[in-house]
C-alpha cells in the first residue's frame, strides 16, 4: 500500500498544544512559539507578520500560511496578492537607518496546491503590496504597533510594465510608480480598486 504524498492538511493551531515525550507534557506549542518567534523585528518573522497583517485586512487569515506558493495571499475573490516587507531598524546593531529596498524579481513559481512547478519566469499576482516598518526609534520599535507601518499598494501589470526583469525596487523607485499609500485600516479599498485596475 503506497504512503499519500498528497498536501499535508495542516490544521490551525492555538498555542495550547502540548509537547510530550513518553506521554509527559514538557511545555506547549506557546513556549516553542515564544520562543522561536519574539524577534518581530527579524528580517523573515517580519516578512511573515507582514503577510499576516496583509490576510488579516483582506480578510483572508482564518486558515493557515502556506509556505513556498506561488502567491502569498489568496483572498475570497480570488486575488493573487504578493506581500514584500522592509524596515529602516534591524534586530542587529546598526551604525545607520537601513535603505528601503523591495524584491520584486520575476520566478519561476511553485502551486502549493498542485504541487506543480512552472519554469515560465513571471510575477504571478494580482496586486503587490508593499509594507514598510518605517518607525525610526529602536527603543520604542514595536511591529505589532500597526501605526508604525505605511502601506504601499500597487497592480502587478504596473511592474510588469515598467520594471519588467527589474530584481529590486527602492522606496523613491515605488514611489514613482504611483502606488496606492495607506495605512493599515485603509488596505482593503487599495487592493480592492488595483485588483479591479484592468
Amino acid at each position: 500500500m503506497s504512503a499519500d504524498l498528497g498536501p499535508l492538511a495542516v490544521t490551525r493551531k492555538s498555542g495550547s498544544e502540548p509537547i510530550r515525550v513518553k506521554g509527559e507534557t514538557v511545555g506547549e506549542l506557546a513556549d516553542f512559539w515564544s520562543w522561536a518567534c519574539s524577534d518581530l523585528a527579524n528580517n523573515t518573522l517580519r516578512g511573515v507578520l507582514a503577510e499576516y497583517l496583509v490576510a488579516t485586512a483582506l480578510g483572508s487569515a482564518a486558515g493557515t500560511r502556506t509556505e513556498w506558493d506561488a502567491v502569498d495571499i489568496r483572498t475570497p475573490e480570488k486575488w493573487r496578492i504578493e506581500v514584500k516587507s522592509a524596515a529602516y531598524l534591524q534586530s542587529w546593531a546598526q551604525s545607520r537607518l537601513s535603505k528601503v529596498s523591495f524584491d520584486i524579481a520575476p520566478a519561476s513559481g511553485w502551486d502549493a496546491r498542485t504541487g506543480a512547478t512552472s519554469a515560465e519566469v513571471l510575477r504571478r499576482s494580482d496586486v503587490y503590496v508593499f509594507c514598510l516598518l518605517h518607525h525610526q526609534d529602536k527603543q520604542t520599535l514595536d511591529p505589532l504597533h500597526l501605526d508604525q507601518w505605511i502601506f504601499y499598494v500597487l497592480p502587478t501589470r504596473v511592474l510588469d510594465e515598467r520594471c519588467r526583469i527589474q530584481k529590486t525596487i527602492t522606496l523613491s523607485g515605488l514611489e514613482r510608480l504611483g502606488p496606492l499609500r495607506t495605512d493599515f485600516t485603509g488596505l482593503p479599498e487599495a487592493v480592492s480598486a488595483c485588483a479591479k485596475d484592468p
